[in-house]
């Protein structure tokens, strides 16, 4: 059996972790997001944003990561996996600064696919900056348009996430891929 690897992406503040929380606590296995990580690790080693201040060094660690956790999905004995942010996030926040990227980034995203791709917009009503988030409520709209672009630049249909509870939107989500 093939695990399905299924994306729920957004920008900044949209709901992503919190629907992930909810499908855990649903016992669905989930990859939550790992930016948080990298970016406090940064701050161990005095670099308050490093995503500011060493862009490519941030994307690297982050696309490492994910690409680990794709790898560890396809491990998973289960049908569905949930991952916070898939590889194409870390193409589409570099586009959103406009920095170069190598080769090898667009290449990871090509050899790594994901089976469904469920997109968050920008929600106003919900949007939070905190120590880890850096952006803005209009940077994080920016930020929505890079995401839409880079997906379907990599040929995926996304599939948009209406307004709602965490549970509503959970639910919305487990009935689009028949759970």
């Amino acid at each position: 059996m093939k695990t399905r690897k299924i994306v729920i992406t957004g920008g900044p503040g949209t709901g992503k972790s919190s629907i992930i929380k909810e499908l855990i606590s649903r016992n669905h296995t989930c990859f939550e997001e790992v930016s948080r990580q990298v970016t406090l690790d940064a701050r161990k080693d005095g670099i308050d944003q490093l995503f500011l201040t060493k862009p490519l060094l941030f994307s690297e660690l982050l696309l490492k990561a994910r690409t680990q956790q794709f790898i560890d999905a396809e491990k998973i004995d289960k049908d569905i996996v949930f991952l916070d942010r898939g590889l194409p996030d870390v193409l589409a926040y570099m586009d959103y600064i406009n920095s170069d990227y190598p080769q090898d980034f667009t290449k990871a995203c090509e050899d790594h696919t994901y089976q469904t791709v469920f997109i968050l917009a920008p929600w106003q009503d919900i949007f939070i900056s905190d120590s880890e988030r850096y952006e803005n409520f209009d940077q994080a709209v920016e930020i929505h348009h890079s995401l839409l672009d880079i997906y379907k630049r990599f040929g995926y249909e996304l599939i948009d996430v209406p307004f709602g509870s965490i549970k509503h939107r959970a639910d919305f989500i487990l009935d689009v891929l028949n759970l």
